[in-house]
């Protein structure tokens, strides 16, 4: 007998989720180039034993996932951030193995505390990829990543790498290609004198149409022309299509259209969707001509999934499922207005329906003061 889940509920799906990490193999064996979780996008460890199968270990943009990342999935474990404090770069020193920086200033702030470690650099190399101005990493002003190209060269013999993250959901790619071959010219003499290089996250290679021959081939000439191990940080690469959020119809209110309120809210439980204004896809029910619009039930007036063409008018009780609830998303999950945060829930590999983790009234407390 199946275990009767109570929404609203995030729903990982292992097998989903198996042919994404198999892509990724594929690209380790085909390319040599290594992969580590992006645990700024997803860091729900009770999939790690699966994942760790599949990728190299993790990168983190906080110490809190360096060390997540180096206690429950093992491996390599890479450290980021835009601004370490002393502390910050102490403590991650005992739980990474290699320690990027954002800026040169940091480098020499810390470069003593971090002997015997492989240290790096992020480099800014004003140009990119992204669909919106607040992700694109090369925006105007960007604070991510070093532009001065000859203090870069000058701190050469201190790093062992360097880290370009350029890209932001880029599924083109003609574009990558065309960026990859920028980068080999104008930073060709200093890939020559690193050990490795990231081209970080935001490469969507595990896309069912993508060219996934063309993007190794790509990778291992880059790799065997500067002599240098490459890394990729597949954050959504990792998970997409993997998990959904479901919840379900509380009450349907009319004006002008149909709106339906659900036990969860894009505010709480989706809020990457709210920042971006970009609207959910939906799983169940299936697409036909009932316009309705579905609603979280928090007080933000803006708390909205999306309206949405439906097979069928919803009502209470009826369950939606919205899709691609994992990356940025679970992560960013919060209690906006005391609101019950969903629990989270795994299919495993043999079908198996497991809950593991519930939050209550007292996680709720605890997060306050």
């Amino acid at each position: 007998m199946k275990p009767e889940l109570t929404t609203p509920y995030y729903l990982i799906d292992e097998k989903k989720l198996l042919k994404n990490l198999k892509v990724i193999r594929q690209v380790r064996e085909s390319s040599g180039a290594r992969s580590v979780l992006a645990l700024k996008c997803f860091s729900t460890w009770s999939v790690f034993p699966l994942i760790r199968q599949y990728l190299d270990g993790t990168t983190s943009s906080g110490v809190y996932e360096a060390r997540l990342g180096h206690e429950e999935f093992g491996g390599e474990t890479h450290a980021y951030s835009v601004g370490f404090s002393k502390q910050d770069v102490r403590e991650v020193s005992r739980y990474a193995d290699k320690i990027i920086f954002n800026s040169i200033t940091q480098l020499e702030a810390s470069i003593k505390d971090v002997r015997g470690m492989k240290v790096g650099l992020r480099v800014n190399p004003g140009f990119s990829y992204s669909h919106f101005d607040l992700a694109d990493p090369a925006r105007r002003f960007s604070r991510l990543g070093v532009r001065d190209a000859k203090a870069l060269r000058n701190h050469a013999k201190v790093i062992s790498g360097v880290m370009f993250h350029f890209n932001c959901e880029n599924a083109d790619f003609g574009d990558f290609a065309k960026n990859l071959a920028r980068l080999g010219r104008e930073y060709g003499d200093l890939l020559k004198r690193m050990e490795w290089v990231s081209f970080g996250g935001g490469i969507s290679f595990t896309r069912p149409d993508y060219p996934i021959g063309k993007f190794c081939t790509a990778l291992q000439n880059f790799s065997s022309r500067f002599g240098v191990q490459v890394y990729l940080e597949p954050g959504e690469s990792t998970i997409t299509g993997c998990t959904e959020l479901v919840a379900s119809v509380l009450d349907v209110v009319h004006n002008e259209i149909d709106v339906a309120i659900v036990d969860a809210s894009m505010e709480a439980h989706m809020l990457d969707h709210l920042i971006y204004r970009t609207n959910p896809k939906i799983n169940t029910p299936a697409p036909g001509k009932c316009k309705v619009m579905i609603a979280g039930r928090s007080c933000l007036a803006g708390d909205v999934f999306g309206q949405y063409d439906l097979k069928s008018r919803l009502r209470p009780g009826n369950v939606v499922r919205f899709a691609d609830a994992a990356g940025y998303t679970m992560v960013k999950k919060n209690w906006f207005n005391g609101l019950p945060m969903p629990s989270i829930c795994v299919k495993r590999l043999d079908g198996t329906l497991q809950t593991v983790r519930k939050f209550g009234y007292k996680d709720y407390k605890a997060s306050l003061s």
